[in-house]
């Protein structure tokens, strides 16, 4: 074989190559469009039955569940691939009248001491084919929970207003009864204005709960000195302090900044003094002190009071409730003060923590995240403090 008949082998190897090339790519991209079209009809559809947070299940009139995803089986719509025996029988019924049926498949949590509230709805899969049914299951554990805690709150308001309320009634009638003993007539007045004043706590107090859960747009968050709130609160506790002589200690300012809504903040210290010093003998300390821990601002009352025990630790920011309702009602309290300070801290990106010892005392410590200015072409600087404690 000559030169020239070599050069013809190559330069045809080369054709053959470079079309068979072509052709493994054109078939390459025909696969690849195969998939994608694949994926864009039948496992996306899989992958969207799949990930549902819907319970769904599809079975037919031989009881096969030929169709569920895992939140069918979570909410208990479907276990071991046999439907639930009372799906089943709301299914039978779509089987036999075409109607949709709804139920309910609510069930013990196994994990904790409420129930699953699960509502399910059986109907046909296709209007023109009797053959089979699609059951949907949906969680509403939340909404029931939540429809509970309105009911316990609506509940609670109801007897906490009764109380000062019907004090009142029978104040007013013993005022009227009195009306020639100018000494009775200055002791039940006193008694109604105390009760009145309570009342418009309570009210007052219902309302600021109800901004900071929500029902209105809070301010948007500003820089605000540690130093001021902490001096407006103690101006507005100073005259119910000196009552019930009660010495209320603070330690220095420390020009810390954090960013926050004022009036807010200030609210939830005083509620947390005014709760010190209701707790608290006479003639013992309160104690306010703030520092730094982990990038927050940590304000601290410490009481020497009555302390509170473990198991209602958790319980106190509760609204209404009261660890001893007696003293509670003896000193004015409406059972909402803790509650507006923990709504108030989870609005301001924050936590409140309590600390507490039966017969030795209490500190509920505030932690509001810090703010710090950065220096001109320097970065922010970190300060660390220790947090005082007891």
């Amino acid at each position: 074989m000559n030169v020239l008949q070599l050069v013809l082998v190559a330069v045809v190897a080369a054709i053959l190559g470079a079309l068979l090339a072509a052709s493994l790519m054109w078939s390459r991209r025909r696969r690849d469009r195969n998939d994608d079209d694949e994926l864009t009809m039948a496992t996306v559809l899989d992958r969207v039955v799949y990930g549902a947070s819907t319970g769904i299940a599809v079975v037919d009139k031989f009881h096969d569940v030929i169709l569920y995803n895992p939140r069918a089986e979570e909410l208990g719509l479907v276990s071991r691939r046999l439907l639930d025996e009372r799906a089943w029988i709301a299914a039978c019924r779509v089987l036999e009248g075409g109607t949709t049926v709804e139920l309910d498949l609510s069930r013990k949590n196994p994990h904790g001491r409420d129930r699953v509230a699960v509502r399910c709805l059986a109907k046909k899969l296709l209007d023109d084919d009797p053959r089979f049914v699609v059951l949907y299951a949906y969680d509403d554990s939340e909404q029931v929970r939540m429809e509970a805690t309105r009911r316990d709150f609506v509940a609670n308001v109801s007897h906490e207003l009764k109380t000062p309320v019907g004090a009142m009634a029978l104040l007013a009638e013993a005022l009227l009864e009195s009306v020639d003993d100018p000494e009775s007539v200055r002791h039940f007045g006193q008694r109604v204005q105390s009760e009145a004043t309570r009342l418009g706590n309570m009210v007052t107090e219902l309302i600021a709960l109800s901004r900071l859960q929500g029902a209105e747009k809070l301010p948007d968050l500003e820089e605000v000195d540690v130093d001021t709130v902490i001096e407006d609160a103690l101006d507005r506790t100073r005259l119910t302090a000196e009552n019930a002589n009660i010495e209320i200690n603070t330690d220095r300012p420390t020009g810390y900044q954090m960013l926050g809504d004022h009036p807010l903040l200030v609210t939830a210290l005083t509620n947390l003094i005014e709760n010190a010093i209701a707790y608290s003998p006479p003639g013992s300390p309160v104690t306010v002190s703030r520092s730094l821990r982990d990038g927050c601002v940590a304000i601290a009352v410490t009481d020497r009071g009555i302390g509170i025990e473990r198991q209602y630790q958790e319980r106190v920011f509760e609204r209404f409730f009261r660890v001893d309702k007696a003293r509670s009602r003896a000193t004015g309290g409406t059972g909402l003060g803790l509650a507006i300070v923990k709504h108030v801290a989870a609005n301001h990106h924050g936590d409140i923590v309590l600390w507490s010892k039966p017969g030795t005392g209490s500190t509920f410590t505030l932690l509001i995240p810090a703010h710090f200015e950065k220096p001109d072409n320097e970065p922010a600087a970190t300060r660390h403090d220790t947090a005082v404690g007891q």
